[in-house]
């Protein structure tokens, strides 16, 4: 019998067999030669652990997880509920932190990354916000996000702003963005200065998303919302910042910053859009990765 290696959510509808989003992830984890167990996902948020890891039987020893994205919190809950039942995470409470919400990986990241400053909790006055501005310049464009993710879809009312000194502009946009995200607004506020990044015909940034496993890139692939785009990123800038951020399951979002046209011409440097934890990070579509979970099996 193969000992189980990967947690995957399983389906909310019928708790004996894998979410449907991530069926295909679990073939790719029986033709690498591995097994999986079943996490309740809806429990875990809920903040039944007991329940959520009723399927996972103890002492299997240690998993790595894939699946949906997990608060901090939740996440800092399960692993210590494994622990109780003889398992363990293979990313700890701690790593999970620095790779999944901003704060934890920007500071590694600062040189290849816009400048960004952040504002804990869901309370931010004017004043807050101003002084977060001021951080940043106090002027120019900007855009806003939680801890872990934005509203880019909503582009002009929940993400961008056009003028930090605009503290009109500012607060509008910051509080449509909280009221869309609501509870799950994750970590508190971060604006980050924008940068314009070479886009595709398309309009949309030919970005790239590297999965590294123990330092060294495993997988290279588009952005899961650019899934047609075809970039080969520098890496040898990123890869010793990975190491030294001490992650052992990492992504990272990469784009060209724009030069004068703003579409096809750079500036020629890679930058860092996002850092990830490699379990919760979307894969992309049309690529073979199945060497990634042959590594992950390996590791």
């Amino acid at each position: 019998m193969i000992d189980p290696a990967v947690i995957l959510p399983s389906d909310p509808l019928f708790a004996r067999r894998v979410d449907p989003h991530f069926a295909w992830e679990a073939g790719l984890i029986r033709a690498a030669g591995g097994s999986h167990v079943l996490l309740d996902h809806d429990a875990l948020l809920a903040g039944d652990v007991e329940t959520a890891v009723g399927r996972v039987p103890p002492g299997s020893g240690p998993l790595w997880y894939r699946g949906w994205m997990i608060p901090v919190a939740r996440y800092a809950a399960l692993a210590e509920t494994l622990a109780d039942r003889g398992c363990s995470l293979r990313t700890g409470p701690v790593e999970y932190a620095t790779a999944h919400e901003l704060p934890g990986w920007y500071r590694t990241f600062e040189p290849l990354t816009p400048a960004s400053t952040w504002l804990p909790g869901t309370e931010w006055d004017r004043a807050a916000l101003a002084a977060a501005a001021e951080q940043l310049g106090g002027r120019g464009a900007a855009v806003v996000k939680d801890y872990v993710k934005s509203r880019k879809h909503e582009w002009a009312e929940a993400c961008y702003v056009p003028d930090l000194a605009d503290l009109d502009a500012l607060e509008r946009v910051v509080s449509r963005f909280a009221e869309l995200q609501g509870d799950f607004l994750a970590g508190g506020l971060v604006l980050r200065r924008f940068e314009p990044f070479v886009r595709a015909a398309d309009g949309r940034t030919e970005e790239a998303r590297v999965w590294w496993l123990d330092g060294e890139p495993v997988l290279v692939g588009p952005h899961p919302d650019c899934p047609a785009s075809r970039v080969s990123p520098e890496l040898s800038a990123v890869r010793p910042l990975v190491r030294q951020l001490g992650c052992r399951f990492v992504t990272t979002d990469l784009a060209r910053r724009a030069g004068g046209d703003r579409l096809s011409s750079a500036d020629g440097e890679w930058r860092v859009v996002e850092v990830g934890d490699g379990q919760v990070s979307e894969l992309p579509s049309g690529v073979d990765v199945e060497p990634l979970f042959r590594a992950l099996l390996d590791a």
